[in-house]
């Protein structure tokens, strides 16, 4: 089994930063994964934000957050960070961390953004813009 544990999140003013961190756990050997982040807002279907291929370090990006967050990987601790920064009211939702087999996405740009090949989420944390 396999276990994400998000935080960082928070409230915070538009134009402002914001770091979250994603822990695996469990029985996973990271190098076999890609770890991304996807966001809920109400009302609103997931939406894929970023996601880092842990083995090739290579990083996937929304259209949204390019230039503004920064997604990266700690080897040692097993962390998935997303930095986010110049924040928008439209970034406000719930963030959620996910795990998938490198395999099902064959490095393959637009399989990133595909919730449905990631196996493993974590629970959520909530991001608040103010305007």
């Amino acid at each position: 089994q396999v276990q994400l544990v998000e935080s960082g999140g928070g409230l915070v003013q538009a134009g402002g930063s914001l770091r979250l961190s994603c822990v695996a756990s469990g029985r996973i050997s990271t190098s076999n994964y890609a770890l991304g982040w996807f966001r809920q807002a109400p009302g609103k279907e997931r939406e894929f934000v970023a996601t880092v291929d842990w083995s090739s370090g290579s990083t996937y990006y929304a259209d949204s957050v390019k230039g503004r967050f920064t997604i990266s990987r700690d080897n040692a601790k097993n962390t998935a960070v997303l930095q986010m920064n110049s924040l928008e009211p439209e970034d406000t939702a719930a963030y959620y961390c996910a795990a998938g087999f490198r395999y099902r996405f064959g490095g393959v740009r637009n399989y990133y953004g595909d919730p449905s090949r990631y196996s493993y989420w974590g629970q959520g944390t909530q991001v608040t813009v103010s305007s």
